[in-house]
């Protein structure tokens, strides 16, 4: 499983300038480094005012910075993330018109399940070994293509730890939502393994903002 950043917009002045301007004022850098992921560092007013905009819920000026990601993960966590809708787009690779190579997500572990909750998983683990399964799935995805089948229909035969990858691109504050929810200790592991990275990306570029989005 992997999180690419593909682009990104804006930055933590961004967000301050977004709501300065309601009093027709702007502010710049203190510090501009030479290198590195941020542009550069806020004045010690402008810290302040994000961590106000973000302690009363003041949101709009964190929509004026983006980022974009690529991401490859298993179906079964990509159909957690896209739930999140608020604020973000997503466009994903579609079997309904590619036939690639099907690659499966394989735990050498599995979780048992947690005994007081009726979902999530508990930290004893189990071996079981699922290759046989997805060989089975694989092939007979192929054969159905080699039999002239549409690969629209094909597709039914694989299941939910198939890879795939789509593009996700929203606002800032929008993937703290996100992160605030999928990086939790209670949230399924493979999805804290996407919603890590994407909070790792995000407080390289957005320090300050993120710092003061983040619920941790």
């Amino acid at each position: 499983m992997e999180v690419r950043l593909v682009d990104h917009m804006g930055s933590d002045l961004s967000v301050v300038n977004a709501a300065r301007v309601s009093f027709a004022k702007t502010s710049e850098w203190d510090v501009v480094p030479d290198a590195g992921p941020v542009e550069g560092y806020l004045k010690v007013d402008d810290e302040r005012l994000i961590k106000y905009l973000a302690k009363h819920n003041h949101w709009s000026p964190f929509g004026h910075a983006s980022m974009q990601f690529h991401i490859k993960a298993p179906v079964f966590v990509a159909r957690q993330l896209v739930k999140h809708q608020v604020g973000l787009v997503w466009n994903e690779v579609s079997r309904r018109y590619v036939d690639d190579e099907v690659e499966f997500y394989e735990p050498t572990e599995w979780r048992l399940a947690a005994e007081n909750k009726k979902q999530g998983s508990s930290d004893e683990t189990v071996p079981f070994s699922v290759t046989p399964t997805h060989e089975w799935c694989r092939q007979t995805y192929k054969n159905l293509l080699n039999a002239g089948v549409a690969p629209e229909m094909a597709r039914m035969v694989l299941p939910q730890s198939m890879y795939t990858e789509w593009y996700w691109s929203g606002t800032l504050y929008a993937f703290a939502r996100v992160c605030n929810l999928r990086c939790k200790p209670d949230a399924q592991k493979e999805t804290q393994m996407i919603a890590d990275q994407i909070d790792v990306l995000a407080e390289e570029l957005f320090p300050n903002s993120w710092e003061a989005l983040r619920d941790v």
